[in-house]
C-alpha cells in the first residue's frame, strides 16, 4: 500500500447501505442453506422441540408443508432426521420399507420432485434403543466393521424411497466406502455421499438430542467422534480418508465453533465444502435474543455470513427457510 491516512480512508466504502453491498465480499443465497427437519412416527399433531424454539417433531403432513414453504423460499435442500416408534438394539426401523424416514422421503419425492434436494442422515443413533451410533458388542462398545453393514442397508433403503443424496454421520471408519459399494451394487451409483468428515464429540449437540430422542442410555460419542483438542490434522485426515472411499461432499461439524476446520478443509478439497450450525448453536441465539440480549435477525445474519466466509459452500441450519425469505425479500 502507498497511500496513507488522510488520503488513505477505508471508511468511504462503508458508508452507506447500498455501498456496503456493492463491494460486499461475502454473500449468502437461498440455494446456499439447508434444512435439517424432524419427523416422528405416531403422532397426530407437530411436536414442539422444548430446547430449540420454533422447531418441531413433525408429523407426516406437516413434513410435507414445512418442505413446500422451504422449497416456496428458494432453500436449496432438506435433510431429513427420523424419530420410529419402536427401537431396538440393531436399529431397525432405519432400513424397514415401512420406516418413517422412508415413508415421509415417499410422501416428498412425489410432491416436490426437484424443487430442492432431498437428502438424509444415514445413522443409527435415532433408532437404536441404546442410543448410540452402532451395533454394540457385549462388553458395550461401538462394533465398527458390523456397524457398516447396517450402515449400508439404510442408505439403500433411503435412496430407494427417494432420497437424492445420503449423508452418513456415525463417524465409523470405513463408513462411506461400504456405502458407496452398497449405492452401487443396487443401482444408485447416481446417488451422491455427502459425508460428515469431521464431526466433533460436542457439547453443542444437546438440544438436536431432544429433537431426535437419541441421548446415549450410557456413556457418549468420544470413542467415535473427534476429540475437539484431537491431534492436529486429524480433521484433514479424516477428510481424505472419505474422499478416497467416494465422497463426493464433506461436511464440518459444527459450525461456529471449529470456523478454523472449515478453513483449513476449504482450502485443501476441491470438492463442495458444508457446515452444520448446529442445535446448540441455534439455541443459544433464540435464547440470548428472548431475554433481549441480541438483536435476533442481525445475530443470525452475523452467524450465517461468517460461516459462508470461512469457506461454507452450503450451510445446514434451522434458520434456512426463514433466512431464505429475508434473503428474497
Amino acid at each position: 500500500m502507498n497511500a496513507e491516512f488522510p488520503a488513505a480512508r477505508p471508511r468511504r466504502l462503508r458508508r452507506t447501505a447500498s455501498m456496503r453491498r456493492l463491494v460486499a465480499g461475502t454473500r449468502l443465497h437461498p440455494a446456499d442453506l439447508i434444512l435439517p427437519v424432524f419427523v416422528k412416527e405416531g403422532v397426530a399433531d407437530p411436536q414442539p422441540v422444548a430446547s430449540m424454539p420454533g422447531v418441531v417433531q413433525h408429523t407426516r403432513d406437516s413434513l410435507r408443508k414445512a418442505v413446500h414453504e422451504a422449497a416456496e423460499a428458494g432453500v436449496g435442500g432438506v435433510i431429513l432426521f427420523g424419530i420410529p416408534l419402536h427401537k431396538d438394539a440393531r436399529g431397525s426401523a432405519a432400513d424397514d420399507p415401512q420406516g418413517i424416514v422412508q415413508l415421509a422421503l415417499a410422501d416428498l419425492a412425489s410432491e416436490i420432485g426437484d424443487a430442492l434436494v432431498l437428502m438424509t442422515d444415514t445413522c443409527l443413533d435415532e433408532y437404536t434403543d441404546h442410543g448410540h451410533c452402532g451395533l454394540l458388542t457385549d462388553s458395550g462398545e461401538v462394533d465398527n466393521d458390523a456397524t457398516l453393514e447396517r450402515y449400508a442397508s439404510a442408505a439403500v433403503a433411503q435412496a430407494r424411497a427417494g432420497s437424492r443424496v445420503i449423508a452418513p454421520s456415525g463417524m465409523m471408519d470405513g463408513q462411506v466406502g461400504a456405502i458407496r459399494r452398497a449405492l452401487d451394487a443396487e443401482g444408485f451409483a447416481d446417488v451422491p455421499i455427502l459425508a460428515y468428515s469431521a464431526k466433533y464429540a460436542s457439547a453443542f449437540y444437546g438440544p438436536f438430542r431432544d429433537a431426535a430422542e437419541c441421548a446415549p442410555q450410557f456413556g457418549d460419542r468420544s470413542a467415535y467422534q473427534q476429540d475437539p483438542a484431537g491431534p492436529v490434522g486429524e480433521a484433514l485426515r479424516e477428510v481424505r480418508l472419505d474422499l478416497a472411499e467416494g465422497a463426493d461432499a464433506v461436511m464440518v461439524k459444527p459450525a461456529l465453533p471449529y470456523l478454523d476446520i472449515l478453513r483449513q478443509v476449504r482450502d485443501t478439497v476441491e470438492v463442495p465444502v458444508a457446515a452444520y450450525q448446529v442445535s446448540g448453536e441455534y439455541a443459544m441465539i433464540e435464547a440470548a435474543a428472548a431475554n433481549g440480549w441480541i438483536d435476533r435477525e442481525r445475530t443470525i445474519m452475523e452467524s450465517l455470513v461468517a460461516i459462508r466466509r470461512a469457506g461454507a459452500d452450503m450451510i445446514l441450519t434451522y434458520w434456512a427457510t426463514e433466512v431464505a425469505r429475508r434473503l428474497r425479500a
